[in-house]
């Protein structure tokens, strides 16, 4: 595989379209995730009980509210990227979040109990949900190595998570817990967020660009160490899915390897540019790649290039994905791959 034979192929997995945004838009309701207004503002608005800070992290408005207090106590650090906390790297997290609860993908997909369905209760997350459990590295653990590592300063109370009803084993739920069970995730996030506060803070605006790089590097070495625990872990909750829908999974956690590789941007506007060609609702048998009838032709060949992508690097043993990251270990390599990404509008 020459590289750029690399670069156009996991070019075409990210069809961000060049539309310029504006100031105006970072106010647009429809850019934040859904419910963003009602989720809690900081961790005094959660409740507290027995001097501890209680957070439903298998409800959304509270996982939600975990990522908001997230850009909140970090919004300082990044004011010099955007307007009203937009460039903040952070907003990737509970962008995604939201596309999984606006598209149904953290509802209990087994059909036994009604959690998170709009005819039941509309707020769980289901233990039985692979989304909703893959988050749970992605939202639970992040949270946890930052009050670690000091973005909310010297709390008043201790912290403790509640557990799912059932599969309670697979989680952790107080940062004690989290320590000794999970020491390379929680070390990751924290060192992510010890890092940023020296790197962005003492940025110039000469350098701002290259310190940014270096913060998103972190970012994704955290995201990426988190998925690649949690995927073998819930990999029984596949089976809950369609074979479109688990296939799509597995293909999506794959491609964030390739993406993370180029240091991609996940501030407020990129993110959003960049899920308008995820699928915006689950997959389900007879939904058959290319010609998803109510898909755009753009998320058709999003989901097209993102199962290629994934059969490849699997063909080549994981190849394909080092090649890549070779290409990409250099500013001007993740540059190029960024670039690719942003430019390639989908035909």
């Amino acid at each position: 595989f020459g590289i750029h034979a690399l670069l156009v192929v996991t070019g075409t997995l990210s069809p961000v379209t060049a539309t310029a945004w504006s100031e105006n838009d970072v106010t647009g309701e429809d850019v934040y995730p859904p419910l963003w207004d009602l989720a809690p503002e900081n961790l005094l608005d959660f409740p507290i009980k027995d001097n501890k800070i209680v957070l439903s992290a298998w409800n959304y408005e509270d996982r939600l509210g975990v990522y908001k207090s997230l850009l909140n106590a970090s919004a300082k650090y990044f004011n010099a990227f955007g307007p009203q906390n937009s460039g903040n790297i952070l907003w990737g997290l509970p962008l995604q979040h939201g596309w999984q609860f606006r598209t149904g993908r953290l509802a209990d997909p087994s059909g036994g109990t009604s959690c998170g369905h709009e005819n039941g209760e509309l707020m769980c997350q289901s233990v039985r949900s692979w989304w909703s459990c893959m988050n749970y590295y992605l939202a639970i653990i992040p949270f946890l190595g930052a009050v670690e590592a000091g973005l909310f300063g010297q709390l008043p109370y201790e912290i403790e998570i509640l557990p799912p009803e059932e599969q309670k084993d697979d989680f952790c739920y107080t940062i004690k817990d989290c320590w000794s069970r999970m020491p390379k995730l929680m070390d990751d996030w924290k060192a992510f967020f010890e890092v940023i506060f020296f790197l962005i803070s003492v940025s110039s605006a000469s350098s701002s660009s290259f310190k940014l790089d270096d913060a998103l590097g972190l970012m994704w070495k955290a995201h990426t160490t988190s998925i690649a625990y949690a995927l073998p872990k819930f990999q029984d909750r596949l089976k809950y899915l369609s074979d479109p829908e688990a296939n799509f999974g597995e293909d999506w956690a794959n491609a964030v390897d390739f993406i993370a590789a180029t240091h991609f941007s996940t501030d407020l506007l990129t993110t959003n540019n960049f899920q308008d060609f995820l699928p915006q609702r689950m997959l389900v048998e007879g939904d058959v790649l290319p010609s998803i009838s109510d898909f755009s032709p753009g998320q058709n060949k999003v989901l097209v290039t993102l199962r290629a992508l994934h059969k490849a690097n699997k063909l080549t043993g994981g190849l394909l994905l080092k090649l890549w990251q070779k290409a990409m270990s250099t500013e001007a390599g993740r540059k190029m791959g960024r670039k690719l990404i942003e430019s390639l509008p989908l035909s």
